[in-house]
């Protein structure tokens, strides 16, 4: 356990992107009943997934983290949550398959619910409002009342993410995982794709595989690898209250743990050395990503990352990679290079989307396909020719048949964005962009091995 930390010793630091409460008795009433209520994720739990990711570290495996920019409250449904499972494990097979190593699969669910926003105030038809943070603070309705941060909506929040993790745990234990069924995991819309006729013929190839290990003796029966799957959950570390109300000593081992995720990370904005969601990461024993953009500083990267992972454990740290697909090449070798130098055990993750962001001449907030497969063929890229093992992909994706990200084997135009287009943040591929995705990652992963 750290010395001189506790999970309220942020409070000394300086706090960004954090709403301002103003019944702060309120506050407090809601933060002690989050305290009372039960854990999301359990301890062992946390130490089993960064026993995994410390595979990501040396080459034996691979992070597949992905799922909503921002979960919603309006559109909560159990039919959401199995699609967006069902395409990750789509997604996992075709990356496992490919590189032959096994695939830790991370959702952005069960707790995204707080967005950082690069401006305060929002302006829409000459009225001036604060922005919307996400469902966990206030409302994306566009009213005064709604827009005002409400504590209450933690509560909300974390009702809505224990169903999640609920349905999550019963998808992945309950026998919809099982590989014996992976010609049913093709969604309709995809099935006619490109997309879906390529998952297809690999899911035949799986099939005709377990048909032989059947002969043999090995079936879904007796290893429990064949019917059930590790699925953890993951969120940004933004809304510090929230996640101090589930940080709690765990029996066993006397250390703190956020029994709200299996995974934490911080963003780009607050990642600072001397800011307050580091200083509460570097006390939870949970693994961290931290998100490294374009102003990224290569030394004070390499002091947060010890700041938080002062024992150098492999699984600890994951850095997430967001330059861009024109920033990549000219910033990110410096980057790599200068921690690999250090010696740093981090699991190296690639994320495409976020800045990759552009605004369409519609006003819609889009991204280009094109642009995103460029950075990840060219992170994978950067990492052969630095001898450095590329461990993961990070990625803002849904199950959904949306028309949010333009490009790919659809040929989702700019006018097309209009049609589906339902995120309450930002935009995120859907089920045949991800796959089509996958295959091109698996493409590259399998070159790098």
């Amino acid at each position: 356990m750290k010395e001189n930390w506790n999970p309220n010793s942020w409070q000394n630091k300086k706090a960004l992107h954090q709403p301002i409460y103003e019944d702060q008795g309120k506050l407090k009433k809601v933060s002690n009943k989050m305290k009372r209520l039960p854990p999301l994720v359990f301890a062992g739990e946390v130490r089993e997934l960064k026993c995994e990711l410390s595979k990501c570290v040396d080459g034996k495996g691979f992070l597949l983290q992905a799922g909503d920019c921002a979960e919603s409250f309006a559109e909560f449904h159990p039919n959401y949550i199995r699609d967006t499972f069902r395409v990750i494990m789509q997604m996992a097979v075709i990356l496992s398959f490919a590189s032959g190593v096994p695939v830790i699969k991370l959702g952005r669910l069960a707790g995204q619910f707080a967005k950082p926003r690069s401006s305060p105030i929002e302006k829409k038809d000459g009225m001036e409002l604060p922005s919307y943070l996400g469902d966990m603070i206030n409302s994306i309705d566009f009213t005064q009342s709604a827009r005002k941060p409400d504590p209450e909506r933690m509560i909300s929040a974390y009702n809505q993410a224990a169903s999640t993790q609920n349905l999550l745990r019963a998808f992945a234990y309950g026998g919809y995982a099982d590989l014996s069924t992976i010609q049913s995991w093709n969604l309709d819309f995809v099935k006619k794709s490109k997309q879906g006729s390529k998952f297809k013929i690999l899911a035949n190839r799986i099939s005709e595989c377990l048909t032989f290990m059947n002969a043999c003796g090995v079936n879904n029966h007796n290893v429990r690898q064949l019917s059930e799957t590790n699925f953890y959950i993951s969120h940004e570390a933004l809304l510090l209250p929230y996640e101090t109300a589930f940080t709690r000593i765990d029996s066993t081992t006397g250390d703190w743990y956020n029994v709200g995720a299996h995974m934490l990370w911080i963003g780009d904005r607050t990642r600072g050395l001397d800011s307050a969601h580091v200083e509460f990461c570097s006390g939870i024993s949970n693994p961290i990503g931290i998100k490294v953009g374009p102003s990224t500083d290569p030394n004070v990267l390499i002091k947060v990352i010890r700041k938080i992972n002062p024992k150098n454990e492999k699984g600890k740290i994951v850095l997430i990679i967001r330059m861009g697909a024109e920033m990549i090449n000219k910033l990110y070798p410096k980057i790599l290079r200068t921690v690999s130098k250090a010696k740093l055990h981090v699991v190296w993750s690639c994320d495409p989307m976020h800045a990759n962001t552009e605004k369409a001449k519609s006003g819609f907030k889009t991204r280009v396909f094109k642009k995103i497969l460029s950075e990840v063929k060219s992170f994978f890229k950067l990492h052969k020719t630095e001898g450095v093992y590329a461990g993961g992909i990070h990625l803002e994706m849904t199950g959904q048949n949306v028309t949010e990200c333009v490009g790919g084997m659809q040929k989702i135009s700019h006018k097309d964005l209009s049609s589906r287009y339902h995120t309450h943040c930002d935009p995120r591929l859907n089920a045949s962009q991800s796959i089509e995705l996958a295959f091109q990652i698996a493409s590259n992963l399998k070159k790098f091995l």
